[in-house]
């Protein structure tokens, strides 16, 4: 089993002061290593209409790249606006994955389109920095990975990742919707896509991880870091329904690969556990993102009922291998 130490709670929203388009909220959190700072993205929310609907921004906090918890600049504004009236991402860009591989930062994000028989679908997009991360134009109106005839709805989740001259991309793809006493839930499963330039994607066309949970097992999030001669996996999966409860909610487990196609799912080595404390991630921890920094690996997650109270900070002891 891994072992990770739980540095703490690095954002709190409801701290904080930015208008009334980041009010709650704080979750997918996403990593660029700068010189002097760590940036990381995340999405934020404004408080809910009279209605209860939500919209999703995409917001960035500022890290000091020697103490993680001192904040030196959180962004003024959504550095993503959303999108035109219609189209896919009209009602929010979550949850996002951003990629710096030389002077080209793109974030690729989930969309959020409000529907009427189920209450909302979802697709893949792209847009690109110009200002060095501080803020993204899409590279077109519509999405870049849509519904197809095996992935009919609901894809979201994307964590993107270069290996070599390869783009990655994994994602969640829906597969039936479930209606338990009127509630309206989507089942969805890993999937992944490879590009050689990040833009035109060919699907794998499988779910990537067996179910351990029940047939309706709902996955997402699916980081991948190389380390020691493999591919490893940290992903975020729950039951289907009352996962808003402690004992059904959000979880990390693990896979591994030697060639990124077929994985070996452990979650028993994931190592990544809620908290015993009653604290802001004691009922779920999801979400994940790993990276390397200074020779150590540091993953960022979200707590509590899905990241409204703000993303922590943990250290691997050790690697991974």
């Amino acid at each position: 089993m891994y072992k990770w130490q739980k540095l703490g709670r690095v954002f709190n929203p409801e701290e904080i002061t930015r208008g009334t388009w980041m009010k709650e909220y704080a979750q997918a959190p996403s990593v660029v290593i700068f010189e002097k700072f760590v940036r990381v993205y995340f999405c934020c929310r404004p408080l809910p209409d009279e209605k209860g609907q939500y919209v999703s921004y995409m917001a960035y906090v500022d890290l000091h790249r020697n103490n993680l918890f001192e904040i030196l600049e959180i962004s003024e504004e959504p550095v993503l606006k959303l999108g035109e009236l219609g189209t896919f991402d009209e009602f929010g860009t979550y949850p996002t994955s951003v990629i710096k591989v030389e002077e080209d930062i793109r974030v690729y994000y989930g969309s959020f389109a409000r529907c009427e028989s189920v209450p909302f679908n979802a697709a893949i997009g792209v847009a690109k920095s110009e200002d060095n991360g501080k803020t993204f134009w899409r590279l077109g109106p519509g999405p870049i990975l849509s519904y197809s005839p095996d992935e009919p709805f609901v894809l979201g989740s994307p964590k993107i990742r270069k290996f070599g001259d390869t783009w990655y991309i994994w994602y969640c793809a829906g597969k039936k919707w479930v209606n338990v006493n009127g509630s309206k839930q989507p089942v969805y499963k890993i999937r992944m896509a490879e590009s050689t330039d990040g833009l035109n994607w060919k699907k794998q066309g499988k779910d990537i991880l067996e179910n351990v949970l029940e047939e309706n097992e709902c996955q997402a999030s699916a980081d991948v870091i190389f380390a020691n001669g493999k591919y490893h996996m940290f992903f975020s999966y729950r039951y289907n329904v009352d996962f808003k409860t402690k004992g059904r909610g959000y979880r990390i487990g693990y896979a591994h690969s030697t060639d990124l196609k077929n994985w070996i799912r452990e979650d028993r080595k994931a190592g990544m556990e809620i908290s015993s404390d009653g604290g802001w991630d004691s009922e779920s921890v999801s979400y994940a993102h790993l990276f390397r920094m200074d020779d150590r690996i540091y993953m960022l997650y979200q707590g509590n009922q899905m990241g409204k109270t703000g993303f922590g900070l943990a250290i691997l002891e050790g690697d991974l291998y």
